[in-house]
């Protein structure tokens, strides 16, 4: 293997709905993206720990655990973190203005990107209106979306027997279900409509799970994914610039890379960068 380089530099990190506590989740995935980017801030934009699945049953391995003291340390080496809890982490609301462990916890952040602009960083349940007015359905959801995710954690391990990448069998089944794209879209508008309330000129948020940036009539919405099913992040560059980071088909691109011999320059600095 290719020693890697030092860790890539963003100003901000955004990442959320890592489900710690959940089977579904990718805690391997993410230490490793966790090892390779460092940022000046990281927004850790809800779910993070999912505290439904633990009151079900307590599953709590030593990657999630890793994941944690990751985190942690990298507030002590000088990253601002930044928790805004969503709902499945929402015990973490009775805690709002207060830092444990360097990490400060608000219900809602303004923030300012390098070029200006100001994005309302905030996960969203509060504008999924299954989960405001039907608790009782999305704790339903949400032991249903877990037997999917167990699905997927058994396709996956047969997809690597056979030589082949990672592939979320629960995302695809999400975006072919009309309901879905309906829902989707309704979310992102409530979502939209509520930056532009408070005069900002984005949003950046988590909860559906489906990382996407879009620019519209001078508008930014911004979501960060998860780490059960696309393990994306969302970084901000130096110059403001927000990119998505689909960090399996990074390490994917880079593993072919090395198995090929990385021939090149340029494809030996590709598996670099991914590692």
């Amino acid at each position: 293997m290719l020693a890697p380089t030092a860790p890539r530099h963003f100003r901000t990190l955004f990442l959320s709905d890592v489900h710690l506590g959940c089977r579904g989740c990718q805690a391997p995935l993410l230490l490793d993206f966790l090892r390779y980017h460092d940022a000046e801030t990281v927004y850790l934009v809800g779910d993070i720990v999912d505290g439904w699945r633990l009151k079900r049953g307590w599953y709590w391995p030593q990657t999630h655990n890793d994941v944690v003291q990751k985190l942690l340390r990298k507030g002590r080496k000088g990253s601002r973190m930044i928790y805004i809890p969503g709902n499945h982490d929402d015990f973490l609301r009775d805690y709002v203005g207060t830092h444990f462990g360097g990490v400060e916890v608000m219900d809602r952040a303004l923030h300012e990107t390098a070029d200006g602009r100001k994005l309302l960083v905030i996960h969203g349940d509060d504008f999924d209106v299954v989960v405001r007015h039907a608790r009782w359905l999305a704790h339903l959801g949400a032991g249903a979306y877990s037997t999917v995710l167990a699905l997927n954690t058994g396709f996956n391990r047969m997809r690597r027997r056979l030589g082949l990448g990672y592939w979320s069998l629960s995302a695809w089944l999400k975006l072919r279900v009309k309901n879905a794209v309906n829902y989707i879209g309704a979310f992102e508008d409530a979502l939209a409509k509520e930056a532009r309330r408070v005069g900002a000129d984005g949003v950046v948020c988590g909860h559906i799970h489906h990382a996407r940036i879009d620019d519209s009539d001078g508008f930014q919405y911004v979501n960060t994914g998860d780490w059960v099913e696309s393990c994306t992040a969302v970084a901000e560059h130096h110059d403001g610039r927000l990119e998505i980071i689909y960090w399996t088909e990074i390490r994917a691109s880079a593993d072919e890379i090395e198995e090929a011999g990385a021939g090149t320059d340029e494809d030996r600095i590709m598996v670099e960068a991914a590692e």
